[in-house]
């Protein structure tokens, strides 16, 4: 798809974006920082005005503190209304379990609180910021997001990522470059118990490849022992120049075996093996 293909089709779907968002009137808006949740975010409190948008960040075991605190700074320059939730989903025993259903579990508790608050405070809706992509993987969170009756306004615009990342740079917001992130669970395998002690373990191996200058799309799965880490092509130099600093650095966080996937990275690579 051509630059200017995207380009018009980002634009018929941020009108189908506005259309949408202005039927809500009030709104509680899923807001983790990223990409997706910013232009949603900012495109809500642009149409229905600041006092009748809340945003909400989740702060877990699921997610680096430095996440949160992104979120907070963003809301902030928005001049919305925020608030953060402390939510724990690892002390809910089908979601330490593992399961592939994982994500649904997950969802449910997280957006049940969000639904119960919107209806507690009088807003109209509860959005979240799944695209278009998000429908290629598999994604069992959108089912809990669906029953919920919780929105999905960039889903149903047509947008995917190429055109939020585009929206999102004529917009101004400081995300529209920013790395894609994912829930730290989703570096732990199917089955294996998911514990907060693992998610801090992968959350500072994630943390030090960064702090060595590791740039792009980075994941560290967890495969009990063993480091498996994924990174996009273009820093494959760079992790075998420095293999040994990097070796050092994630024996220290518990791993006794570090590897590189030569695959690179690969969104939801777990999720390959599901049938």
């Amino acid at each position: 798809m051509s630059e200017e293909i995207n380009k018009k089709k980002a634009l018929a779907g941020a009108e189908k974006l506005k259309g949408l968002l202005r039927s809500y009137e009030s709104a509680v808006v899923a807001f983790s920082g990223g990409v997706d949740s910013s232009l949603l975010l900012s495109t809500a409190v642009a149409l229905l005005g600041p006092k009748m948008v809340l945003a909400v960040t989740f702060k877990s075991p699921l997610n680096p503190q430095r996440e949160v605190e992104d979120a907070a700074e963003l809301a902030e320059v928005m001049q919305v209304k925020h608030r953060v939730i402390n939510l724990d989903p690892c002390s809910e025993a089908d979601f330490a379990a593992n399961p592939p259903q994982r994500c649904y579990t997950c969802k449910k508790l997280l957006f049940s609180r969000l639904v119960k608050l919107a209806e507690n405070e009088g807003f109209n809706a509860v959005l979240e910021g799944s695209n278009i992509d998000d429908l290629d993987d598999y994604r069992p969170g959108l089912r809990a997001i669906k029953e919920l009756g919780v929105h999905s306004p960039l889903l149903e615009a047509g947008l995917g990522k190429a055109e939020i990342r585009f929206l999102s740079r004529r917009d101004g917001l400081p995300t529209w470059n920013k790395t894609s992130a994912a829930c730290l669970a989703s570096r732990i395998p199917y089955g294996e118990e998911i514990t907060p002690e693992k998610l801090k373990q992968v959350a500072a191996a994630e943390s030090a490849l960064r702090e060595m200058g590791i740039e792009g799309n980075l994941r560290v799965r967890r495969h009990g022992s063993l480091a498996r880490i994924e990174v996009d092509g273009s820093a494959f130099n760079l992790v075998a120049a420095r293999r040994g600093e990097i070796e050092e650095k994630l024996r220290k966080t518990g791993f006794s075996y570090v590897t590189l996937d030569l695959s690179g990275f690969r969104s939801g690579s777990l999720n390959k093996n599901i049938k």
